[in-house]
């Protein structure tokens, strides 16, 4: 686009009116862990965000303190609808949030999974969300039991061998 098309305010303005990072529908079940990393992001933000307020009115910085806002507005909503559950007082006996479950598939390989919240989850640790496939066919499951991960790719069943909190 040729700049005699665009108004000196629209470039000034470019990238300061982010969309809001959508809120789960879910409730936001924790770990302590989880809750600890929400406070520590958010207090990143806080201090990333009050570094930068003495230059506010630069449109440099005004673009950098966008995302940053938007971030902190959600990790503050995130953080008012905390729903910490402590995984030592869970039932040892039966999947639920905050267990680590190892299974074995069809094929004798083995797999382990951690349950936890929306945030906390992070595949490259195998942490998955409470709400993700993975979790919700083996919660409320015992060790012993088969159970069917529905995925994308074909149905996988998973005997649990081990819970452990």
């Amino acid at each position: 686009m040729s700049r005699g098309f665009v108004k000196e305010d629209d470039v000034e303005r470019a990238g300061t009116d982010l969309p809001e990072r959508r809120v789960s529908e879910f409730p936001n079940y924790v770990t302590p862990f989880g809750l600890a990393q929400l406070q520590t992001q958010a207090t990143a933000l806080e201090q990333q965000q009050q570094a930068l307020l003495p230059s506010k009115d630069d449109p440099a910085t005004q673009q950098t303190l966008a995302p940053l806002r938007r971030d902190l507005r959600y990790l503050e909503t995130r953080l008012e609808n905390v729903i910490l559950i402590d995984p030592t007082t869970q039932p040892k006996d039966t999947v639920l949030f905050g267990a680590t479950v190892n299974v074995e598939d069809e094929e004798g390989n083995p797999h382990q999974f951690t349950i936890v919240g929306e945030d906390e989850a992070d595949i490259a640790l195998n942490k998955v969300s409470w709400v993700s496939p993975i979790a919700k066919a083996l919660i409320g499951h015992k060790v012993g039991e088969t159970v069917s991960w529905q995925r994308p790719a074909g149905n996988l069943n998973l005997e649990i061998l081990a819970i452990n909190y």
